[in-house]
């Protein structure tokens, strides 16, 4: 005789009170108010509006020279201009940068010192 097929693990699962829901299973991210459903279809309608305008940027039949992305200006602006309120000094940090400044200046004074002392000797030996 065949026995009953086991319960999937989904109706297996009971909530441990010694350790917290992740995420994913909160009804806090799954069960959303009204607000907060009308917030997200403004960013949504916001969104669309603007792949609109990129799309008919692009697909012009006479374009622009340059088509510009707003959320594009905005990453690359974020990546390479707006690095001091990130950066945090660190002993790694100022090593590097005493190490990129002094360094080569170092390299080049000791470079030439020897080649003017190996001058200086052949000269001296005649």
């Amino acid at each position: 005789m065949a026995s009953a097929p086991a319960p999937s693990a989904a109706r297996l699962y009971r909530p441990n009170r010694f350790v917290s829901l992740p995420a994913e299973l909160d009804p806090d991210t799954y069960d959303t108010s009204p607000e907060k459903r009308r917030a997200e279809a403004e960013r949504l309608a916001i969104r669309s509006q603007l792949k609109r305008q990129y799309l008919l940027q692009l697909n012009n039949p006479s374009p622009p020279a340059v088509i510009e992305d707003p959320a594009l200006i905005r990453w690359a602006y974020a990546k390479s201009q707006n690095v001091y309120p990130t950066f945090r000094p660190t002993p790694k940090t100022s090593f590097l940068g005493a190490a990129y400044a002094l360094g080569p200046l170092l390299f080049w004074i000791a470079v030439l010192k020897a080649h003017r002392d190996y001058k200086e000797k052949r000269i001296q030996e005649g």
